[in-house]
């Protein structure tokens, strides 16, 4: 891909990028209903693991454990401000 040059290239090029950004939102959509469909399958069933022609489909809790940092800020604040660092960042938006 070639880097715009003009103001004209670089707006056909925002203008290309929302168009996929709405295609990529309208795929995820379907792609997460698909997903749901077969997870009420196999909710349905009553089973975690499913065995369909060439694929194995799973559905498994996953238990972890995570760190409570509302609690912990909420209980001893001087303790967490102490290990808070500054992060830079940058975020990229179109309007």
């Amino acid at each position: 891909m070639n880097t715009p040059t003009t103001a004209k290239e670089l707006e056909k090029t925002i203008a290309e990028l929302q168009s996929l950004e709405a295609l990529r939102k309208e795929l995820d959509e379907e792609i997460k209903k698909l997903e749901n469909e077969i997870k009420s399958e196999l909710i349905a069933r009553n089973v975690d693991t499913l065995e369909v022609g060439k694929y194995i489909v799973r559905f498994t809790a996953v238990l972890s454990q995570r760190f409570d940092t509302t609690t912990f800020k909420k209980k001893l604040p001087e303790l967490y401000g102490a290990y808070l660092k500054q992060v830079e960042s940058r975020r990229f938006t179109i309007s």
